[in-house]
């Protein structure tokens, strides 16, 4: 596997939005008479996993306003364990016209009913960074890191978000810190900002400076622009030997990537779905996971970030690729099984369905 540095203050340091999720439970937001609180969003998601399932020590590079709500989600972020050292603060205006934190309500889904996402983010803080914001030689060479996190999520809010995403990168990789990238292509993202074209450019050059690279089938086609011949825009018709190709496509496209992990999930109902996932490294080439046939859904929300943190631990603790692979599709599992972005799994738990365990009552 890759080399990785031995000794640093953080095992992971993320960079991106942190919102707080108003979750309307088992009823609806249009109808809902009250909503429990989470905090959430694709990259600090990761570091709050290997946090709090995996034992590492992690921090978020993000921005808040400075008023209740952005205390609030830091209060949210530190039962998490996840530093908070980093976070930039703005002053609050009263009224939150120049700038304001980021809400997100989101249903669950269940059955014929998808899950629904409704983003409330114009000009949030975290949108408005730029990248001397940050102390980088603090935190990647003084302090430390092993690794950095970031997303196509972050990179999307804005074109100064992506330069810090890619400076990011560029000055993680000058210390020696290695750095993940996932591609997490959402459309209302992009739509103001240049559509599928914007997407694909800001993400192919992100790509370049990056040593792991996640997603699933619909990233690498929509974000990255890879093409598969004979495959339909839906991917009904993928296999194993369709998703080694597609990888083989951007490993050559790409040689600075180490590992690139895609997630698969077939969506039989908001409350059923297949989830499994392939991964392939220089040194292990194309692995298939296990699939996780008619997985029931509490709330997929955060399942693939699961993923994500569990076979970076994995990586870290060094772990073959496959086993790497088997700890984050069964992380991910798990995080869909209860409510909230983030994973309430442990690593016993995980460690037992990675290792083909059942959901047999503990006693």
């Amino acid at each position: 596997m890759i080399e990785i540095k031995k000794n640093a203050t953080f095992d992971l340091v993320s960079l991106g939005e942190v919102m707080l999720r108003l979750d309307p439970g088992n009823s609806r937001t249009r109808t809902a008479r009250h909503f429990d609180v989470w905090e959430g969003g694709g990259e600090y998601n990761v570091a709050r996993g290997l946090r709090k399932c995996f034992g590492l020590k992690t921090a978020i590079l993000t921005a808040l306003v400075d008023n209740e709500v952005g205390r609030l989600v830091e209060d949210l972020i530190s039962q998490g364990g996840v530093n908070a050292d980093h976070i930039v603060w703005r002053a609050f205006d009263g009224v939150g016209r120049e700038v304001r934190n980021g809400l997100n309500f989101t249903e669950r889904g269940f059955g014929v009913r998808g899950a629904v996402g409704i983003s409330d983010r114009g000009h949030t803080a975290v949108s408005q960074l730029k990248s001397n914001d940050f102390d980088w030689r603090r935190i990647f060479t003084e302090q430390g890191s092993r690794w950095l996190h970031t997303g196509g999520i972050f990179a999307a809010l804005s074109s100064s978000t992506a330069e810090v995403a890619l400076h990011a990168a560029k000055e993680a990789r000058k210390s020696g810190v290695r750095v993940s990238y996932d591609l997490n292509y959402r459309p209302s993202l992009w739509k103001a900002i240049g559509g599928k074209e914007k997407a694909q450019s800001v993400n192919q050059a992100l790509a370049r400076e990056v040593d792991v690279l996640f997603g699933n089938e619909e990233d690498f086609e929509v974000a990255l622009g890879i093409k598969i011949e004979g495959v339909d825009s839906n991917f009904k018709e993928l296999n194993a030997d369709s998703y080694k190709k597609m990888i083989e496509q951007v490993a050559k496209l790409y040689p600075n990537l180490e590992i690139i992990a895609v997630t698969l999930r077939t969506v039989k109902s908001a409350s059923t779905n297949d989830w499994s996932g392939v991964a392939w490294s220089k040194d292990s080439g194309f692995i298939v996971g296990r699939t996780y046939e008619n997985l029931e859904i509490f709330d997929r929300v955060g399942g693939g970030d699961s993923f994500a943190s569990g076979l970076i631990y994995g990586v870290l603790e060094g772990f073959s690729l496959e086993k790497s692979l088997e700890w984050g599709l069964a992380h991910g599992a798990l995080a869909m099984s209860t409510p909230g972005d983030t994973s309430m799994a442990t690593m016993a738990e995980v460690k037992k369905l990675a290792e083909g365990g059942s959901s047999r009552v503990d006693r």
